[in-house]
């Protein structure tokens, strides 16, 4: 990331494996770093409590959410926001709570010592990707790959050379160890992973 020598106690956990077919759910994921308690996408599941249920499961509770990241505004991703009143919501322009909008870019925001943000547009041009790095690695979370089994392109991308551009950035991070797509479990990047 930075570059900075920390000592890293994040704690990466996926509540729910999305994915596409006849139905469609977002892979939704909490990440734990000191007082920040982070959902990242939490958007259409089977019902709320896919969610909640794997949260409570790991010691925490809807209200003890810190922060929400969205990876981009379609709802299959947004959808079950509301379930986090006292969190505050990042997207890449802006950081919103309550009646609160506080501009800023997504570029380089360091939510906390080991969660950063950064712009990844492909998918949709507001896209970001939450790095996290963890004693083993940096895990990214993002939507510039739906599953690890593909599509090999993003059939609604709006800018397939940007996603190409950005798939390539993530995968040149150091110490990446793994992936968490926008519609499918966590993988291991290697030389098959769709550049």
């Amino acid at each position: 990331m930075d570059g900075v020598e920390r000592t890293l106690s994040a704690e990466v956990h996926v509540l729910f494996n999305g994915y596409v077919g006849s139905h469609v759910a977002s892979t939704v994921s909490f990440v734990r770093d000191g007082d920040a308690r982070v959902i990242i996408d939490p958007g259409m599941v089977p019902d709320p409590t896919a969610i909640l249920k794997p949260l409570v499961a790991l010691g925490e509770s809807a209200d003890s959410i810190t922060d929400v990241i969205f990876s981009h505004h379609h709802p299959d991703h947004t959808l079950n926001a509301a379930l986090f009143t006292n969190a505050r919501f990042h997207d890449y322009w802006a950081i919103y709570k309550g009646d609160t909008w506080q501009d800023r870019p997504a570029e380089g925001f360091q939510l906390s010592p080991a969660i950063q943000l950064i712009e990844t547009p492909g998918h949709t041009p507001q896209d970001i990707t939450t790095l996290v790095s963890t004693r083993d690695g940096v895990v990214a979370f993002t939507h510039l790959w739906w599953s690890a089994d593909g599509p090999q392109e993003d059939p609604l991308a709006a800018d397939l050379t940007q996603l190409h551009i950005n798939r390539q950035r993530v995968l040149a991070i150091g110490q990446l160890r793994l992936i968490v797509p926008g519609h499918g479990a966590p993988f291991t990047p290697d030389e098959t992973t769709p550049r």
